[in-house]
């Protein structure tokens, strides 16, 4: 199908997940990142990608991590609507904009690669202080969204940090279990996430949005690797401690990284390998059904 609804607009920085979300609610081409040669002419009519990697609601995670941040992706975007305006006119521009599904990933790199190892963050909020403020720069971004055009938004909640190889990494955790304080961090930032949804569908007439639950299934995957298929939910198939190098130091054809990855739920210490985030798109897949009307 190719109506306009089918175009995707991705934000933030869980790429991967992202992708993998949108391909399984039925698109069947990849939006080409904003930055690419590709996004231009009629390209710029499937949509474009606007996420970076170790990006995050909180700007500052941007910036520790070398990203771009979630404030220059939407001056990015409004720039992407001029040029779409150029290419297929006012009104279908308008119509593409309004009809597109935009996929928000976020929040991970904000705790681990912010929050957790950045000391101007964590000496001045608390966990729970800093999920609201979180969520509070969530509710914004969403409303410049809407007031952009965007009316069909599907959010990633957090996963089960906790449960993630680089939480057992960073704080030197060697049991069998997640690590429970962390969890609790980020069921309080999705429980804040969902309000924060809530109030936002109140305050803007036709804005359909979805929280798209991660947490549950990825926290089954963990406890029980063998029902779906995989072996290996503790450590990463590339083995990296250093998370501010993941998406440098972690290929295929790095020494050390696991020939068999789709038996690993993770891909490195904090990212779900493809097969694991294909079990996750499956999950939420009727969640989104509601964004696609």
């Amino acid at each position: 199908m190719d109506s306009f609804y089918r175009k995707a607009i991705v934000l933030a920085s869980a790429l991967a997940l992202a992708l993998v979300c949108a391909e399984t609610l039925g698109f069947k081409t990849y939006a080409p990142a904003y930055l690419s040669p590709e996004a231009s002419g009629k390209n710029l009519l499937i949509g474009v990608n606007f996420a970076s990697a170790a990006s995050g609601y909180d700007d500052k995670t941007a910036f520790l991590n070398n990203a771009i941040p979630l404030s220059l992706q939407l001056k990015h975007f409004k720039e992407y609507q001029t040029k779409l305006v150029k290419v297929a006119g006012g009104r279908k521009a308008a119509s593409i904009i309004k009809d597109a599904l935009y996929i928000l990933s976020a929040g991970t790199a904000d705790f681990f690669q912010n929050y957790y190892v950045n000391p101007s963050v964590n000496k001045v909020y608390t966990p729970d202080q800093y999920s609201s403020y979180l969520a509070t720069t969530f509710s914004s971004f969403v409303k410049d969204l809407y007031s952009s055009g965007a009316r069909k938004l599907g959010v990633t909640s957090l996963p089960p940090l906790g449960c993630v190889p680089e939480a057992r990494n960073f704080f030197g955790y060697r049991g069998n279990d997640c690590v429970s304080w962390v969890n609790t961090v980020a069921r309080q930032f999705n429980k804040n996430l969902n309000l924060a949804a809530d109030n936002l569908r109140k305050q803007l007439p036709g804005l359909k949005i979805v929280i798209f639950d991660i947490y549950k299934p990825l926290e089954d995957l963990v406890k029980s690797p063998l029902t779906y298929g995989f072996v290996e939910a503790r450590r990463g198939c590339c083995q990296t401690r250093t998370a501010g190098k993941i998406s440098v130091l972690c290929n295929p054809r790095l020494p050390g990284t696991c020939p068999n990855a789709t038996q690993f739920v993770f891909w490195d210490s904090v990212h779900p390998s493809q097969a694991a985030n294909q079990v996750l798109a499956d999950a939420i897949l009727v969640q989104g059904v509601s964004l696609l009307g």
